[in-house]
């Protein structure tokens, strides 16, 4: 019943990388703009990545640009996350989400979001 759901998290030391996955479902995923947000212990949430509906333009936080890349395989109805060089201050509930047509994650709030995988980086 959940459209969005994500996974692929864990537990992992500095410098490890790691892919989250987000798997769409009841919804036409070509047509949304899908993101990944995070929520870390005592912060607000905020934006990570977003991707366009064929995945020709991304945006990243300039927390995370260089070491994460956001991709979308639309023909499997996924979105990933692939994250390296990971920091302790990555540690975070890792949310995807969804916004209708060009949806602009970074300003707007989606219209869908997934239940969260956590992600722990240790020093």
């Amino acid at each position: 019943q959940v459209p969005l759901v994500e996974s692929g998290g864990g537990l992992v030391q500095a410098g490890d990388s790691l892919r989250l996955s987000c798997t769409v479902s009841q919804l036409t995923f070509s047509t949304y703009t899908m993101g990944w947000f995070r929520q870390a212990p005592g912060k607000e949430r905020e934006f990570v990545a977003s991707i366009s509906l064929r995945g020709a333009t991304t945006y990243y936080a300039d927390s995370v640009k260089g070491r994460f890349t956001i991709s979308r395989d639309n023909a499997k109805n996924t979105v990933y996350l692939q994250m390296s060089s990971l920091k302790p201050e990555d540690t975070a509930i890792y949310y995807c989400a969804a916004g209708l047509w060009a949806t602009n994650l970074e300003r707007r709030d989606p219209h869908y979001w997934g239940q969260g995988t956590h992600v722990t980086v240790s020093s």
